[in-house]
């Protein structure tokens, strides 16, 4: 009888899962980095060591994990993220134990946040030392602020000269947008659907999606709203490359329909996050900047969270040479310490005056030692590079289960963050939100967090912090595969 290749795979992939489950249970001891590896080197990790870690199926949330919920559901609004029942309790590396003693495998990184690991022992000795000398002294300088603006300067395109540094991503944004309008003298925006570039209420005037401004009362005014380069769901439908960046061409015909002839900014993600890290085609964001610079419009560049090594490159402008005007930065910054910054030309923030913007806890002493540690790591770690090889090689994987799980519609990502598109059939993809969230409850259960995302709510985040390595994503991959056989 002749076998296919799509059940021989099936039961190579099997084989392997027993595999694990067998060695982990002829094995009771884990070992740490922080106890074995104290220079974190993702390369002393052995496949054996790795497959140690393989998760049994648990129950969630467990008892403790239990209490706790119900606790946060008594004294916590219910408007924060909806995610897999599960209380933290501890992390190291790519790895979660909860408050029942249950361990996962970290697809999350929190929200693309702890870029370096989680507890990396270098980041953590940063904050302790820094926590015994000074953490807070307002908008006076220290060492910690000013070398850091000075580190990030050289490390950006020369004509990003200055550094604000702040707390939050919507701090960031919120400032690049105040300040271009005070730089410019004009008050409209042009943004793209889909586009988050966070909640407070600048930012949240410029998001392109419902979810964030729904019943919230007017926006501010001087917000202009294009389409997007979702290529999966063209709102044009049109097919690239045959379009020619169609969605470009049709933005002089938005300009002259919506604006009162007084835009001067734009802003954009270069890929869009929370809409279902949509990635445009190679080569988009170069043209808008260049459409942008022939109308004599500044142009922002939102890496709050694709910066700091996540798509492969310290920051994903660089995979373009985008020369934005203002560049904001965040999560990655910080790996798990609240920081972000506003890069900038220092022509654009001298509009600004002394004591016009200021931040109570921005470029803090102890936020600055943890951006300083996190940089540090980097280099030393070579986490762009790992962030790419490991990111090619779980793309690779992802593509060959798009070939026999025909609930994955589209697969698209770059470096360490990718978007799986769950739908009803490759065919209609038609998005299927229910499924998605089945996905990623059963994915839990097995000892794997992700999280979801997405205009339809039906996307997958992959995001697991820059020091996994293959092995490790293997892991992930497999217990993935396992549950959309499950799940049909």
């Amino acid at each position: 009888m002749r076998i296919s290749n799509e059940i021989w795979n099936e039961a190579l992939a099997t084989v392997v899962y027993l595999a694990l489950i067998e060695i982990h249970s002829q094995h009771e001891q884990r070992s740490f980095v922080s106890n074995e590896n104290p220079d974190n080197n993702p390369a002393r990790y052995s496949t054996e060591r790795l497959m140690l870690k393989h998760l049994p199926k648990r129950t969630i949330p467990g008892t403790k994990s239990a209490e706790l919920l119900k606790l946060s559901k008594n004294y916590e609004p219910p408007c924060m993220a909806d995610q897999v029942p599960v209380v933290w309790d501890h992390g190291d590396r790519v790895w979660i134990t909860d408050v029942d003693g249950n361990e996962y495998i970290d697809f999350t990184s929190g929200v693309l946040v702890t870029n370096v690991g989680h507890s990396h022992p270098e980041h953590v000795k940063a904050i302790q030392r820094q926590a015994e000398r000074l953490m807070n002294c307002y908008s006076f300088p220290t060492p910690e602020r000013v070398t850091l603006s000075e580190r990030l300067v050289k490390l950006l395109p020369d004509n990003l000269d200055e550094i604000f540094l702040l707390t939050t991503g919507s701090e960031a944004t919120g400032a690049a947008l105040r300040i271009a309008k005070r730089f410019t003298g004009k008050h409209e925006i042009l943004s793209f659907y889909g586009g988050f570039h966070g909640r407070t209420y600048g930012p949240m005037s410029v998001s392109g999606s419902l979810g964030t401004r729904r019943k919230f009362g007017p926006a501010l005014p001087g917000g202009i709203i294009a389409p997007y380069a979702y290529c999966y769901r063209c709102f044009y439908d049109k097919t690239y490359p045959d379009c020619d960046f169609y969605c470009l061409k049709t933005l002089d015909r938005i300009i002259n329909s919506s604006s009162s002839g007084d835009l001067g900014t734009i802003i954009t993600e270069p890929y869009q996050g929370g809409a279902g890290f949509i990635f445009p085609p190679e080569g988009w964001l170069k043209a808008l900047e260049k459409w942008g610079r022939e109308r004599n419009l500044l142009l922002i560049v939102d890496e709050v969270q694709s910066s700091f090594g996540r798509t492969g490159k310290l920051f994903m402008i660089e995979w373009q040479d985008v020369r934005p005007n203002m560049l904001c930065l965040g999560k990655g910054i910080g790996s798990g310490m609240p920081a972000s910054a506003l890069a900038g030309e220092s022509k654009i923030f001298a509009s600004m005056l002394p004591g016009e913007m200021s931040s109570t806890c921005g470029g803090n002493p102890l936020a600055s030692a943890a951006s300083h540690a996190v940089l540090d790591i980097m280099q030393k770690e070579n986490l762009p590079e790992n962030s790419r090889k490991v990111g090619e090689y779980i793309l690779k994987r992802f593509q060959e289960l798009q070939k026999r799980r025909h609930c994955l519609g589209d697969i698209r990502g770059k470096g360490l963050v990718m978007g799986l598109e769950i739908v009803e059939n490759q065919q209609n993809r038609q998005p299927a939100p229910e499924l998605t969230q089945k996905i990623i409850f059963r994915c839990g259960e097995y000892g794997m967090l992700l999280g979801k995302v997405g205009l339809y709510g039906n996307v997958i985040r992959i995001a697991p912090p820059l020091v996994i390595t293959e092995e490790e994503a293997e892991i992930g991959i497999s217990i993935l595969n396992k549950v959309l056989t499950e799940l049909g």
